[in-house]
């Protein structure tokens, strides 16, 4: 008897699905849909979709052509490599365009509250400005560039430590995820978690959410294509963004009390401008306690740490392994970096020698690592390498999901409203139409300034592109010139290249974290001591 019923339930259910399948079609049916692939019932185009994401989805691309429209289960779906078309979502429909879909992890972090997962209204607007005005402004940025420098001679100074004057074996991950992490946490709550040993657990401790949240994000949930079997969480992928959430709870929660507890917030506008995030927060908080609540705060902090560490440590270990497998292309930067020092270092002597001798010197710096304000603009060539380590693997291979607040038209075709989005900028940035030779690393491509470069969007574009893509590019910039700077660096096994497999995750990080040789610079060795 309960066999009969689960097959009647089962035949209800399917006849349900098939229904609302045939009336969807029916509905679109006078539409100027874009191409779409062979969809099956009830599933729509699921079973073409394989890990990674991205690659599976740049095949279907490259076989149907570069605007498609999809079905993953009950969600339409508008994959794009065409840069025209791209170019059209975020500048024509860019608030069309503005919302997020509502997605499960989003749900469970929060309750799509975060900058990264609210739709687009006031709430949003008002996390963006924040962010974009108390953290990201060039302004905030300068003011917090002592704090970048500090971060990476701490990792100069634990590199120095175990290197000697041969070549020693170090494992580089952990080291960048480390110096991303402290710089935006820094930022953000002015802790420095480096002190004692219970610092270092809490921080790691964070390090090792943030890497998961960004792993589940990419798995694909059922309840995501299908709303009505939301209840099946068939590879316990629900119970562990419920864990994740916990975990992260309790730790902003300390954040926050400690902030709480160490600042006298009813005279905040009266403290220096070294105020951070976190500092911004809980004065707000204390003007309007009903808006700002500590789980807005808590889901808007997340949302920063998450956005602000993966994806620069991710860049910097590709940067590196790139590197590592061109070592022209290193000995080319290790060039620019040392001319412009000594360049600087010239001019500063020269400058203090024509000074009347009746008036003081200053004394000479301490150290000649690269100036983040001073040398760093210089180093041309060191930004066209971290240009082609963006375009060849940019921190998140399809842009965050956008979604359709109501019809509009892109590329000529008719999207209608709800549609998810999807922009692969991994199949853009590889494109033989538009790029030259695509899977070679060659930096020089972006020497020529006078000719008009493909799209190049490694953090977006629109309304809601990256606010932290100036961060990244200071961390990045300055981290990598000066490990170029300080460190010889070699393959493991020179006969071997550095292996450039990606990983599971939305950011696909290297599937085997980078080990490199290692061996203090000797012109370096008088600076690094000081450190």
């Amino acid at each position: 008897m309960e066999q009969l019923w689960f097959s009647v339930i089962l035949f209800l259910f399917i006849l349900f699905i098939s229904v609302n399948f045939l009336l969807h079609k029916l509905k679109k049916h006078n539409k100027n849909l874009p191409p779409s692939p062979f969809a099956f019932p009830i599933i729509g185009h699921l079973h073409l979709i394989k890990e990674p994401l991205h690659r599976s989805l740049h095949h279907l691309s490259d076989q149907y052509g570069p605007i498609l429209y999809l079905h993953f289960g009950s969600r339409p779906v508008l994959l794009l490599t065409s840069p025209s078309a791209v170019e059209e979502c975020f500048t024509k429909n860019d608030i069309i365009f503005a919302n997020r879909p509502q997605l499960l992890v989003g749900r469970h972090l929060y309750n799509y509250t975060s900058l990264g997962a609210a739709s687009y209204g006031f709430h949003w607007r008002n996390l963006r400005r924040l962010s974009t005005i108390e953290l990201f402004s060039s302004t905030r940025l300068n003011i917090f560039s002592d704090l970048r420098r500090e971060e990476v001679r701490l990792l100069l100074k634990d590199l120095y430590r175990v290197s000697s004057e041969d070549f020693v074996k170090v494992e580089m991950k952990s080291r960048l995820s480390d110096l991303s992490f402290n710089v935006i946490m820094r930022m953000i709550s002015g802790k420095q978690y480096c002190k004692d040993e219970k610092g270092l657990e809490e921080a790691k401790e964070f390090q090792r959410i943030i890497s998961e949240i960004f792993e589940v994000s990419g798995i694909p949930n059922l309840g995501d294509f299908f709303p009505g079997l939301s209840w099946v969480d068939c590879r316990g992928l629900e119970k562990r963004m419920k864990g994740l959430q916990r975990k992260a709870d309790v730790l902003l929660q300390s954040l926050i009390d400690k902030n709480r507890k160490s600042h006298d917030y009813s005279c905040f506008a009266e403290e220096g401008d070294m105020k951070t995030m976190m500092d911004v927060l809980l004065s707000l908080q204390q003007r309007e306690p009903d808006y700002y609540t500590d789980e807005i705060i808590k889901s808007f902090l997340l949302g920063l740490i998450v956005a602000g560490t993966d994806t620069s440590a991710t860049t910097l270990e590709w940067a590196m392994s790139l590197l590592l497998n061109h070592p022209e292309v290193l000995c080319k930067v290790k060039a620019e970096v040392d001319d412009v020092i000594l360049h600087d270092q010239d001019l500063d002597l020269f400058q203090r020698e024509r000074e009347p001798s009746h008036i003081p010197r200053p004394e000479a710096p301490h150290s000649s690592l690269i100036d983040e304000q001073q040398q760093l603009p210089k180093l041309k060539y060191l930004q066209c390498v971290i240009n082609e380590s963006l375009r060849l693997f940019p921190p998140a291979p399809l842009l965050v999901p956008h979604e359709s607040s109501k019809d509009c038209t892109v590329g000529g075709f008719d999207v209608p409203s709800g549609t998810i989005l999807l922009v692969n900028i991994w199949s853009i940035h590889r494109d033989n139409k538009l790029w030259e030779d695509p899977t070679s690393f060659k930096p020089e491509r972006f020497i020529e300034e006078e000719r008009k470069l493909p799209m190049m969007i490694p953090f977006g574009m629109g309304r809601r592109g990256c606010p932290a893509a100036g961060l990244a590019n200071r961390v990045v910039g300055l981290a990598l010139g000066t490990l170029i700077q300080c460190f010889e660096w070699e393959r493991v096994r020179e006969e071997e290249v550095v292996d450039l497999t990606e990983g599971p995750g939305l950011t696909a990080p290297k599937a085997k974290p980078l080990e490199a040789m290692c061996k203090v610079c000797p012109t370096m060795i008088n600076v690094l001591s000081k450190l």
